[in-house]
């Protein structure tokens, strides 16, 4: 296995809650490393080998509520940016409302008194 980084968006508001989060990654295993990345320091930079990110992300929404997994990636390789050009549908679509119609099967109202059925 290759090593991998995994970023992680996590909404910590003061110095305890960081600390309880790098607490939470750490204890993860396959984790070599963890940093607190971002302009408000509310991103997880996480490295290691085999580190499960969706059950990473998972263990830290039941602590803070909101975590959101920004990206998974290969530590050698630098992560490349596509410009993709993005096409709207200018139309909009609805589904038609036709009536519904009740199939009825003809068994279902012969006597009631016949033992086969």
């Amino acid at each position: 296995m290759t090593k991998q980084k995994i970023v992680i968006k996590v909404t910590m508001n003061n110095e305890k809650f960081r600390s309880k989060a790098m607490t939470i990654v750490v204890g993860v295993s396959g984790v070599e490393g963890a940093t607190i990345e971002g302009d408000s320091k509310d991103e997880l930079e996480v490295t290691g080998e085999g580190v499960d990110s969706v059950r990473l992300t998972s263990l830290l929404r039941k602590k803070f509520g909101h975590a959101e997994l920004v990206s998974v990636g290969d530590v050698g390789k630098p992560e490349e940016k596509k410009d993709e050009e993005i096409v709207t549908w200018p139309y909009t679509y609805s589904v038609p409302h036709y009536p519904v119609y009740q199939i009825r099967n003809s068994y279902q109202y012969e006597d009631p008194s016949c033992s086969i059925m």
